[in-house]
């Protein structure tokens, strides 16, 4: 039998679009015959998935899953709302969710790890989903949340199934206190969270590219009413407050009371439960969120097919 070489599968997976795992066992099926490997993965139905990788895809779900200090989201997709209430998608989103909870928050981690009850890792196993499902499909991002003592709790808006939906939340709180109080109170910030779209945790962790532009902007706005450039800052100054509380959590009112700022109310938990509580961090992943999707004109196509052959 010819020897099975890094080289051969690496050809092969050029060829066919198909996984690494499944093209070395292609190719031990066929005995290094190249051709014949090639020919065995579209009987599989494998070297479809090739064809589809480009279509884009942006439906599907995220995922949520935790346990006990650690949490993590994936956004999984797929070209159709249809796929996403398909119960082995689901299955797949939910696995590779729990999956990161071991891994280092980073796709490329992820990506590598072995799936449960196959001899694929979840790349290959993201490959053989599409060749079976007949979609294209993504592992598209992953956010993994940890503290040191305390808890890490989540939320899934209009959820499909447990723990997955179109908007999963993330958030990590640090504290010695009662685990059940910070989970409630985790799952109340993580609603908050998922309304009010906050970018940074504190005022601190604002980026620093966005700040300077909002402040640039605030003082192309004040210059307008002509007043002097020492009262222009202070001006600049008191709008920026303005714009923290719409991007910092800790800054925002708070949506489930609609009164209080985030940061009274975890200060008030605080209290309740003797032990100070620190928002360490939190992920809000949306689906499709930044994906450029197709815009069809179903009238233009149809016009089209009929001026086939004319």
């Amino acid at each position: 039998m010819a020897e099975i070489t890094a080289s051969l599968v690496k050809e092969l997976r050029e060829k066919t679009g198909a996984g690494m795992m499944d093209c070395k066992k292609a190719l031990t099926e066929t005995s290094g015959d190249l051709e014949g490997a090639v020919d065995w993965l579209r009987k599989k139905g494998l070297a479809a998935a090739a064809k589809k990788a480009g279509r884009v895809a942006a439906e599907g779900l995220v995922a949520v899953a935790t346990a006990d200090t650690v949490g993590a989201a994936v956004e999984v997709n797929s070209e159709t709302d249809f796929v996403a209430r398909n119960d082995r998608f689901q299955a797949f989103a939910n696995q590779v969710a729990q999956l990161a909870l071991e891994g280092d928050g980073t796709i490329e981690s992820l990506q590598q790890q072995a799936f449960p009850g196959t001899d694929r890792n979840v790349a290959d196993e993201v490959t053989n989903m599409v060749a079976t499902i007949g979609e294209n499909m993504n592992l598209r991002r992953v956010s993994r949340i940890a503290v040191g003592q305390g808890a890490v709790a989540s939320y899934v808006h209009n959820a499909l199934a447990p723990n997955l939906g179109k908007i999963g939340v993330l958030v990590g709180l640090e504290s010695t206190g009662d685990r059940a109080r910070l989970l409630e109170l985790g799952k109340q910030i993580a609603m908050h969270i998922a309304a009010a779209r906050p970018e940074a945790v504190n005022i601190e962790d604002v980026d620093a590219s966005s700040l300077e532009r909002e402040r640039s902007v605030l003082a192309d706005q004040a210059r307008a009413s002509g007043k002097p450039e020492d009262i222009i800052a202070k001006m600049v100054e008191g709008r920026l407050r303005k714009y923290y509380e719409e991007v910092v959590l800790l800054e925002q009112v708070y949506v489930i009371d609609g009164e209080n700022k985030v940061r009274k109310v975890v200060d008030t938990v605080a209290k309740e439960i003797g032990a100070p509580i620190k928002v360490v961090g939190f992920t809000r992943f949306v689906l499709g969120e930044g994906i450029e999707k197709e815009q069809s004109d179903f009238a233009a196509e149809v016009a089209a097919q009929a001026n086939v052959g004319r």
